[in-house]
């Protein structure tokens, strides 16, 4: 007899071994309709899966989590069916689920183009609606590397090739089209309804630039179609907001090949970088920074010791001078304990913290340069906190509190918490990290918010706290972290004289809000679609003219709002005024200012906000007190 337990704490009894499917027809004829998978001892297997033992099992329908990514697995396969039976000699290499969807990549003569792709989602409908049995084969290594020799698919055979010698292997067969995958998938074609391919892109096989250039076509699967109406929604409002467009529209920034993975600062995006910097640097002075700055370029020999010319070398820009090897700063960890390490340290000084808007350099991959949001020169928000073990938990604990304040300001009250805790393979004593780890989790705990636990994630020097915000059209970004490490200082030599006058090497908390300055402002581009509140915003008011008569008028009360910190422009344009009024708020800017022949007789301005909002005739005192309100932020520093 076989006793199978359910999610409910109920049994089911049989005789014989019984399939999944099977056992979902006898709980009801519903449940099997929309079993997708199974659950067996906390592992995800196929519905014609034999259960020949006593089980827990959980039959896995479109409401689980993993209902959702079986579907969209099945759906790469799916892709790659078409795609084999519309391009013969399209080679297959890998599939694999990505969020809200999946991609697959393939060898071609030619990159396929947005017209393929639509003949590629016609024939996956197509091969949907035949509602072929989707069935599971088992090969050894060598056999599944000659049979997709013997199918011209090369990549697939050259991955097999890397498995390890006698390896079983499983193989998933719909229709005619066979490919190598763990699985578990739908049982049929037919539960594949809803997708749409997105999408081309180029990608490296096995992501090395030496390797030949594949066709990467990328798709979205739900199980429900509202659900990727919705998707396909917030997609088309991203693109709306993507800070590339936005960036070139309203005149902030712009890339070129000359430096590949820089920014141009125009005038605009330089004006609203500095409301962020400023923001930031009052940050600092309101909870005890210390603001320093730290040379660009450093002896390879300070990277030794960190141990980021060991594990980071890459990635970093070096050059040579007089038989010396430099490189240009990646980070700004070693350069603070360089700081503290300036003469003799006492406990009665920690906690030290210092802040620095440290402009760094990475060698990124020039295929993952994105905008503004991936480069390889950005500035940090970066800050290193020195500290004793004891004072752990309160620095993180303010720190949080500071953060939360600081996201509030720039308009985000949706984050998410993330506790990475140990890796295998780390430095410091289990005692040490049990009590940074501790520290973190207590100091989490005390501000009352929920938190994910990311088991072994941590970095080899400590554990770390990940603050992921949450935009206006609902995608999050890792922003802020604050991480303990137990290794840096002492590589550096930092120590400071404990109250026993032992010397001690400190605890350094590293620590940023805002992360990489230029990709937080590509993402406040695209929470606000460009149109940024008044304190954050480039031009926060344009005073425009009716006809010259108004140029002397206009010319004064600029002079006087820029005299009172605004940043303002003047239009005196021999242009109609409705003209003026369109191309300003193109521009998103906050506030226009119109004056006329009866507003210079009167002394007063026609204010309009944006979203064409009338707010009427008023004085210029009333005028100013409107802007100085909306510029909080802005008149605070």
């Amino acid at each position: 007899m076989i006793t199978i337990r359910l999610p409910d704490g109920s049994t089911r009894s049989f005789e014989n071994p019984v399939t999944v499917a099977q056992v979902a027809a006898n709980i009801g004829a519903g449940l099997m309709r929309a079993a997708l998978a199974g659950r067996v001892n906390d592992h995800l297997v196929d519905l014609s899966t034999t259960i020949d033992q006593d089980v827990d099992l959980a039959i896995i329908t479109d409401k689980d989590e993993e209902g959702l990514e079986i579907v969209r697995h099945s759906t790469a396969h799916l892709l790659a069916h078409a795609v084999k039976e519309l391009f013969p000699e399209a080679q297959v290499t890998i599939g694999p689920v990505i969020e809200n969807g999946f991609f697959y990549d393939f060898s071609y003569k030619r990159p396929f183009t947005p017209e393929d792709l639509a003949l590629i989602e016609k024939r996956m409908t197509e091969i949907s609606k035949q509602d072929f049995t989707v069935t599971r084969e088992v090969m050894g290594r060598d056999e599944a590397v000659a049979y997709f020799k013997g199918l011209g698919e090369a990549y697939k055979a050259e991955i097999i090739e890397s498995i390890p010698a006698g390896e079983t292997l499983s193989l998933y067969r719909q229709g005619e089209f066979v490919d190598l995958c763990r699985g578990p998938h739908v049982p049929s074609t037919g539960k594949l309804k809803v997708f749409k391919l997105t999408h081309v892109a180029g990608a490296y096989w096995r992501g090395d630039s030496k390797n030949e250039m594949l066709t990467r076509i990328y798709g979205t699967a739900w199980t429900k179609k509202e659900d990727q109406e919705a998707y396909l929604f917030r997609l088309e409002e991203a693109e709306k907001r993507d800070h590339r467009r936005l960036g070139k529209q309203l005149d902030l920034f712009h890339i070129q090949d000359e430096a590949p993975g820089m920014i141009f600062w125009h005038p605009k995006g330089w004006a609203l970088w500095q409301a962020v910097e400023q923001y930031m640097r009052q940050v600092y002075r309101d909870n005890g920074y210390q603001e320093i700055r730290c040379p660009q370029i450093l002896d390879r020999t300070l990277w030794e010791k960190s141990g980021h010319w060991e594990n980071f070398h890459k990635n970093m820009f070096t050059t040579e001078s007089e038989s010396r090897d430099f490189a240009i700063k990646p980070m700004n960890c070693p350069g603070h304990v360089q700081v503290f390490n300036q003469g003799i340290r006492s406990y009665r000084e920690l906690p030290i913290r210092y802040g620095e808007f440290g402009s760094c350099h990475r060698n990124e991959p020039s295929g993952s340069l994105h905008g503004v949001m991936r480069v390889r020169g950005f500035t940090q928000d970066d800050g290193h906190i020195f500290c004793t073990e004891d004072q752990i938990q309160p620095e993180v604990l303010n720190f949080i509190r500071l953060l939360q304040k600081v996201y509030k300001d720039f308009g985000f009250e949706d984050i998410q918490y993330k506790l990475a805790t140990r890796p295998q393979q780390r430095v410091g004593t289990d005692e040490i990290w049990d009590k940074a780890e501790s520290a973190l989790r207590n100091a989490l705990e005390s501000t009352g918010v929920a938190f994910d636990v990311l088991p072994g994630e941590g970095a080899f020097y400590g554990p770390k706290i990940e603050f992921h915000l949450r935009d206006s059209i609902g995608r999050t970004w890792q922003c802020g972290t604050i991480q303990a490490d137990f290794s840096m200082p002492g590589r550096l030599g930092a120590e400071y004289v404990a109250e026993d006058n032992s010397k001690q090497v400190p605890v350094m908390l590293h620590r940023a809000i805002l992360g990489s300055l230029e990709r937080f402002i590509g993402i406040l581009i695209e929470h606000y679609a460009g149109a940024l509140p008044v304190w954050l915003a480039p031009v926060q008011a344009v005073v425009a003219t009716i006809t010259s008569n108004q140029v002397e008028y206009a010319e004064k009360l600029v002079n006087t709002l820029k005299e009172k910190g605004f940043r303002v422009t003047a239009d005196l344009r021999n242009e109609k005024i409705n003209y003026k009024i369109r191309a300003h708020s193109m521009d998103k800017v906050p506030y226009q200012i119109i004056v006329g022949d009866k507003e210079v007789l009167s002394h007063t301005v026609s204010v309009r906000g944006r979203g064409d909002k009338d707010l009427g005739v008023m004085t210029q005192e009333a005028l100013f007190s409107l802007l100085q309100q909306e510029s909080q932020f802005l008149k605070a520093l």
